[in-house]
């Protein structure tokens, strides 16, 4: 066993508990805009909500604790591989994917933690907050192009994870809950799986038409793209019910989900 690893297992199922509250957030809006009733939000957006709320200062420092947990388990994962993926192209694959997951947490966490550095410091001066560079990130062709190609592999990945039961090899938990596990977690998969698939086509479109520099699309764009369909009211529902479904996946997860470090 890891020496001293025994603080991960709290900390990993605090950073799924923290993922699920930032879908549940996402997946509520995207409902309430699919009925006109607000904006579609996105990763940022629902920081920005929380910081809005009463103690949102304090929900906020919460939720980065979760955010830096998540990371640091995620970090683990690619590094240590608890999970056993190995060294061949697939294991490999996932590794550098979990790693990735890593990197964009920290930078969500640190998002956050800028919201709450500057959140009284108004809007004057010349520069920006780093809040608003991180959400300018990455605006180039090369890299928007790199992105959908790996954005597309996500999307097929969260499918066949979905269509294979593959999530259920490290949830430990009864027959009868898994009954319930299984429809939430397959919903909540491919609704996830689609805005990854949605974004690899909008990276591809704007690499290819945008001038560099303007910006990376969102989970906001793959909701308000969805919205601007044919029945997109129907659709985004859908999706944001499917994002909720995601989002009870990750609280499964974060209750029920086989921590292994022991064997690491």
């Amino acid at each position: 066993m890891v020496q001293g690893a025994k603080w991960l297992k709290p900390l990993a199922r605090t950073g799924y508990f923290a993922r699920g509250v930032v879908y549940t957030i996402i997946g509520f809006f995207a409902v309430l805009a699919a009925v006109g009733s607000a904006e579609n939000k996105d990763t940022k957006g629902a920081l920005d909500t929380l910081l809005n709320q009463p103690f949102g200062t304090v929900l906020i420092a919460v939720l980065i604790i979760g955010l830096v947990s998540y990371a640091v388990w995620r970090l683990f994962q690619s590094i240590m591989d608890p999970d056993e993926h190995g060294t061949d192209p697939k294991g490999l694959a996932v590794r550098i994917g979990l790693l990735t997951s890593a990197f964009t947490y920290t930078l969500l966490a640190f998002y956050a933690l800028s919201m709450i550095a500057f959140s009284g410091s108004g809007s004057g001066g010349d520069g920006e907050s780093p809040a608003q560079m991180i959400a300018g990130f990455v605006g180039s062709r090369p890299v928007s192009l790199g992105l959908a190609l790996i954005f597309a592999g996500v999307a097929i990945a969260h499918w066949v994870k979905a269509a294979k039961r593959k999530y259920a090899d490290h949830l430990k938990a009864s027959d009868q809950v898994m009954a319930y596990i299984h429809p939430i977690s397959i919903a909540g998969l491919a609704a996830r799986g689609g805005v990854f698939a949605i974004l690899s086509v909008m990276l591809v479109f704007r690499g290819l038409t945008a001038e560099d520099g303007s910006g990376t699309p969102g989970i906001k764009d793959a909701m308000e793209f969805v919205q601007g369909l044919p029945f997109g009211a129907v659709l985004l529902a859908a999706m944001g019910a499917g994002v909720i479904m995601f989002a009870a996946y990750s609280f499964a997860e974060a209750i029920w989900r086989e921590i292994n470090i022991e064997d690491a």
